[in-house]
């Protein structure tokens, strides 16, 4: 089979980490008789600085055009780059915000798991990670504050900023939806996270999920405040399935959830619209400290491709593929910087390697 794959390299790491990713696909397609027909597309700082646009017209059609859009990460150091001097609808971010928008991409799945090879990694003790955890967080991705109206003006004499966080009925019950019907692949549970003891939104959004948990009778389901969710993430981080939340919240929830599992460089995440058609990006940010010197970890991208092979192309034994060899070269002891045991006998137990090597190392194991 054939497939039209919309490639954002984007800022940072981003380059080499998709570079890995695209290797593990070409090796897929060899593998399972596929090929993947790349189209690079310009978004963030490096679209700044081709266009002095984050996002043109052009690429918005180039992703539209595309069976799925794989993405490195954009951005820079906001304290020393130039794109963070430029007004804010025209920094790199804007150009996710808008790429979102423009695909309809409500829906962000970030899974968090704990391979049992990077338990050292993980900051929570022994008991409490137990056999290890494996949650799904669901975040709506186009409503909410971020996408709300803002303003920044001058009253009685100072600045005052305003950020609305405005939710409608049909966002809520579509994001809903479809936490429940990940939540029937998996375990079957929902915690929908709100802050329904303050903010009307809230309010709002556990009205409506409780109407959309009726026709999911087999799931379990529950409601939790996000200060509370964010303590039980380190609290207990096995007792979660699907965590259902806004935009804003499952920003915060899924980047906690990271750091619990080891490292964000092995987190993947899917963006998708009411089609088959997914943004697929690794959790991580740009990292600029670490550009060019070729020790990122491209896990967390290589994974995301994974789940595009699953959810946009329905190639479930080819995703499995990439998921087995990973934890192959995890048991193998290969690790890259971010990933290494911190102790000393333990480092000398593995092996540590740079962005390339991991990719084909992986690419080996297919």
């Amino acid at each position: 089979m054939n497939f039209n794959v919309g490639v954002i390299k984007g800022d940072g790491i981003g380059p080499e980490i998709v570079t890995e990713a695209m290797k593990v696909l070409d090796a897929i397609g060899a593998k399972f008789g596929h090929s993947f027909n790349y189209t690079q597309i310009l978004m963030g700082g490096c679209s700044i600085d081709a266009t002095g646009e984050p996002l043109t017209d052009e690429a918005i059609q180039a992703a539209l055009s595309s069976d799925a859009v794989l993405m490195g990460s954009i951005g820079g150091n906001t304290s020393t780059s130039p794109w963070y001097k430029l007004p804010a609808d025209k920094r790199p971010e804007a150009g996710l915000l808008k790429l979102r928008k423009s695909l309809n991409l409500f829906a962000n799945l970030r899974p968090a798991y704990l391979y049992n090879e990077l338990k050292e990694a993980c900051p929570l003790r022994d008991d409490i990670i137990g056999d290890g955890f494996d949650m799904m967080i669901m975040r709506e991705l186009t409503g909410g504050l971020y996408f709300g109206e803002r303003s920044t003006k001058e009253e009685d004499g100072q600045l005052v900023a305003r950020d609305s966080l405005t939710y409608s009925e049909t966002e809520i019950r579509r994001i809903a939806k479809r936490g429940f019907d990940i939540a029937m692949k998996r375990r079957k549970k929902v915690t929908s996270v709100d802050k329904a003891n303050v903010l009307d939104s809230s309010r709002l959004w556990r009205k409506i999920v409780e109407e959309v948990a009726k026709d999911y009778p087999e799931v379990e389901y529950e409601h939790m405040l996000v200060d509370n969710c964010a303590m039980q993430l380190v609290k207990n981080p096995r007792q979660f399935d699907v965590i259902l939340t806004e935009n804003m919240f499952g920003d915060i929830l899924s980047d906690e959830a990271s750091m619990v599992t080891g490292s964000i460089g092995m987190l993947s995440s899917a963006s998708l619209n009411d089609t088959k058609f997914g943004l697929y990006e690794p959790s991580g940010g740009s990292a600029p400290d670490i550009a060019g010197q070729g020790i990122a970890n491209p896990i967390a991208t290589i994974l995301s491709a994974a789940m595009m092979l699953r959810y946009s192309f329905d190639l479930d034994a080819e995703a499995s593929s990439i998921e087995a060899a990973v934890k192959k070269v995890l048991a193998d002891g290969y690790r890259t910087i971010d990933i290494m045991p911190q102790e000393a006998d333990k480092r000398a137990s593995v092996t540590q390697v740079g962005t390339a090597a991991m990719g084909d190392l992986i690419v080996e194991r297919l």
